[in-house]
């Protein structure tokens, strides 16, 4: 049951992530002076979407407490690194972000680093 709180805990944690940048990408960019700034920002608050992926950083916030109680928090931390990869993957996907081997070979480090750190 532990690892279900983990992997609660990354799957709303990248929900939240793509959630945001989908939005941002249709909001356009922050404006530069002040009270345009301030207006940008209130705007924000009003979009449904938007605050899903604060939803979401709230609710992966409770299943990594409720992780906490099942593990050491330097076995379950690592995992978190999977976040990176499924941001990144997705990424590509739904946003056409760019795919370069450098990526690649990043997320291969960092599955490999899971490995390691939790087998060992």
């Amino acid at each position: 049951m532990g690892y279900i709180y983990i992997f609660g805990c990354i799957l709303f944690t990248v929900y939240g992530q793509l959630a945001l940048k989908w939005r941002m990408n249709l909001k356009g960019q922050l404006p530069e002076g002040s009270a345009e700034k301030a207006i940008y920002m209130a705007k924000l608050f009003l979009d449904p979407w938007l605050l899903s992926g604060f939803a979401a950083a709230f609710v992966a916030s409770l299943f990594w407490m409720a992780a906490m109680t099942k593990f050491e928090i330097s076995f379950a931390y690592p995992f978190m690194s999977l976040a990176f990869v499924l941001v990144l993957v997705l990424s590509i996907i739904i946003f056409g972000e760019s795919f370069t081997w450098g990526k690649v070979a990043g997320l291969i480090l960092i599955i490999a680093g899971i490995i390691v750190t939790v087998k060992l």
